[in-house]
C-alpha cells in the first residue's frame, strides 16, 4: 500500500453493525439479482446506505446511476452483492472502484456476517471492524 492510499484509508476503519445488517438483508431480498448502493461515512465509520434512483439490477450485474448522487462529501464508496458465493471483485468492479470512492464492499450468498469483504479503490482487500 502506498502512502497516499494509506492516508485515504485511515479515514474509514469501521462499519456500523446496523448498516451491515441492512446491507446483508437488502442483498438477501434482491437475490438472485444483485443489490447495489452507495455508502456514506460519519468520520471513520460507514454509517449509511444510499439507494440511488434508476439503479438497474440483474442476476449478472448492477448499474448505479452515479449522476443521481447528491453532492455529498460523506459519500465514501459503494456496496453490491454477488449472487454467487464469490466475494472477489470482477474486472468491472475494479474499474468502478478505481473511478469512484475509497471503500467498496462486496457481499455474497448466503449473505451472513461472514459473507462480505471490503476493498480499496485499487481493489486491495482491507478489514473494516464492525461496531455498534
Amino acid at each position: 500500500m502506498d502512502f497516499c492510499e494509506a492516508v485515504k484509508l485511515a479515514q474509514i476503519r469501521y462499519i456500523d453493525g446496523e448498516t451491515l445488517r441492512f446491507i446483508l438483508e437488502a442483498s438477501r431480498s434482491c437475490h438472485p439479482d444483485e443489490f447495489a448502493a452507495v455508502l456514506r461515512a460519519d468520520g471513520e465509520v460507514v454509517k449509511e446506505v444510499l439507494l440511488l434512483p434508476g439503479t438497474i439490477s440483474s442476476d449478472e450485474s448492477a448499474l448505479l446511476r452515479l449522476h443521481m448522487l447528491p453532492i455529498d462529501p460523506t459519500v465514501c464508496g459503494t456496496v453490491h452483492s454477488h449472487p454467487s458465493s464469490s466475494m472477489r471483485p470482477s474486472g468491472a468492479d475494479l474499474i468502478l472502484f478505481s473511478k469512484f470512492g475509497r471503500i467498496h464492499i462486496i457481499v455474497s450468498f448466503p449473505y451472513d456476517e461472514r459473507s462480505w469483504k471490503a476493498y480499496t479503490h485499487s481493489g486491495k482487500e482491507i478489514e473494516l471492524e464492525v461496531v455498534g
